[in-house]
């Protein structure tokens, strides 16, 4: 496709996004924006969450893992499913039952105001980060596809992609966002469908050659069990996904405002219990493009791109896409694909980090009412200038495939979270408020040398995979013990 093709593709895609915007943000409140009105059908929330929990990520990096990880990703999201269900029936009804906005309005009720701005500051730190990432592999494609031709700067695409998302989130902040991620997510499952498809008839194969063919044998292991040492062990990344779907969903704003819209806790249960099972389901097909993917780039002598003498695999699938021969349909879908899946996931991340900051650290509710508004967009817009330089930051640092970066700094940065909401559901334990910073900073810290020398100070070379999220958690519950108050 051509570059001017692609860019006008983009455009009309978001003119669909702001007339959604449009009619949900008319109300410009802050009510609509964090909460929108607690009205929001579960269902509508479930469908949009299932693009916001893959997100261009997935749409992408996770076809691009492949080659190196075959299918065991699976084993992550069977964790996730168990993840969901303690998100379901012990945090949901602690968060409707408290009424809270933000989530980490629950450390403030049961420990203090150092430890509500720990929890609240380690997600800023996530969500920057996790969205930066998402719009950082966005960013990169639109580049390398399109801005690359007409010379254009990368720090210019960042900029631009930063802005499209700040216009059409910057009056109905949540509320738009539970519509326009229902839109984003089918347009994402019809690109990744009609992808497979195309690829298929290519191939000049049926849906049960693909399986039945030893070339996808190569690359469809799901259970791996022989070393557990390795990172892909199934038990390391069965708890390790449990674990990152109850800190990185059940313990994240972002996930959380968006269930929190829900009429009540039932309807967000079902929201939260029906994702899990549907991302099983979804993270196979993705796999299964990605294997196809790599079967037809073989077959048909197609290079995995590289960028600064870098193998990317994350670009194969675009490269495939765009610039292959498999017709317009294919370039037309996975645009509009990319584009829903990366922004459904990164929208909702500049709402939920303008809520979080609002609430957690400006304590917005208790400012004069006639000044919220005002705050609430100025957060809004700084947060935005945030994310473009850390994206920008990103282009000069990142070497690995984006979804195993993504999963590994939540390892370190989910981690103290996990262990504070687990010390205040699990124990009735009162502490010392003001040192739960230096608990949570000293638990990073040591989960880091731990996983940087597991090697030497373990047994036959073990390597941490995503159970160092845990480790981190356990670390940061061990660390409150030591500043329990004594009753005097």
């Amino acid at each position: 496709m051509q570059p001017i093709y692609i860019l006008l593709l983009i455009a009309g895609y978001f003119c669909v996004l702001l007339a959604i915007a449009y009619f949900t943000g008319k109300n410009d409140s802050n009510e609509i924006f964090f909460r929108a009105n607690k009205k929001s059908p579960w269902y509508v929330v479930a469908f949009g969450m299932i693009g916001a929990s893959l997100s261009g990520v997935t749409f992408i990096s996770v076809p691009g893992w492949v080659q190196s990880s075959q299918f065991s990703y699976i084993q992550i999201v069977i964790g996730y499913l168990f993840g969901y269900f303690v998100i379901a029936y012990i945090l949901i009804p602690i968060y409707y039952n408290l009424k809270v906005t933000s989530i980490y309005e629950f450390l403030k009720l049961r420990f203090g105001t150092v430890t509500h701005k720990t929890g609240a500051f380690f997600f800023f730190i996530s969500r920057i980060l996790g969205a930066s990432f998402r719009l950082f592999l966005v960013a990169s494609v639109l580049q390398y596809f399109i801005f690359d031709a007409w010379n254009i700067p990368f720090e210019v695409t960042v900029i631009f992609s930063i802005l499209l998302i700040w216009i059409y989130t910057s009056k109905g902040g949540i509320k738009t966002i539970v519509w326009t991620d229902t839109l984003q997510t089918l347009f994402m499952l019809i690109a990744v469908f009609t992808t497979i498809f195309i690829i298929i008839n290519k191939l000049n194969w049926s849906v049960a050659d693909v399986f039945a063919s030893a070339e996808f044998e190569k690359y469809s292991k799901i259970i791996f069990t022989d070393n557990f040492n390795d990172k892909k062990h199934l038990l390391k990344s069965f708890f390790g996904g449990m674990f990152i779907a109850i800190a990185m969903t059940g313990l994240d704003q972002d996930m959380m405002q968006k269930n929190l819209t829900c009429k009540n806790i039932k309807e967000s249960q079902w929201n939260v219990i029906s994702l899990g099972f549907v991302l099983i389901l979804i993270n196979f097909v993705f796999l299964t493009l990605g294997a196809l993917l790599f079967i037809y780039a073989e077959k048909f002598g197609i290079a995995v791109p590289t960028v600064d003498g870098t193998i990317k695999t994350d670009l194969l699938y675009p490269k495939i896409a765009l610039n292959g021969d498999l017709g317009i349909t294919i370039g037309v879908v996975f645009v509009l694909g990319l584009i829903a899946a990366a922004y459904s996931s990164a929208d909702s991340a500049l709402t939920s980090l303008t809520t979080s900051f609002c609430i957690d650290f400006l304590d917005i509710e208790n400012k004069e009412q006639s000044k919220q508004k005002a705050i609430r967009k100025k957060t809004h817009i700084a947060i935005s200038i945030l994310l473009v330089i850390v994206i920008v930051i990103f282009k000069y640092v990142l070497e690995e495939n984006i979804i195993s970066s993504l999963l590994q700094v939540a390892s370190y940065t989910y981690g103290p979270i996990l262990g504070l909401f687990a010390f205040g559901i699990f124990t009735k334990i009162n502490i010392k408020d003001n040192y739960v910073w230096v608990v949570a900073a000293v638990s990073v810290i040591a989960t880091y040398f731990i996983n940087a020398y597991s090697e030497t100070l373990l047994n036959n070379g073990y390597v941490f995979g995503y159970e160092l999220l845990i480790v981190n958690g356990i670390i940061t519950f061990l660390g409150l013990l030591l500043f329990k108050k004594t009753n005097s």
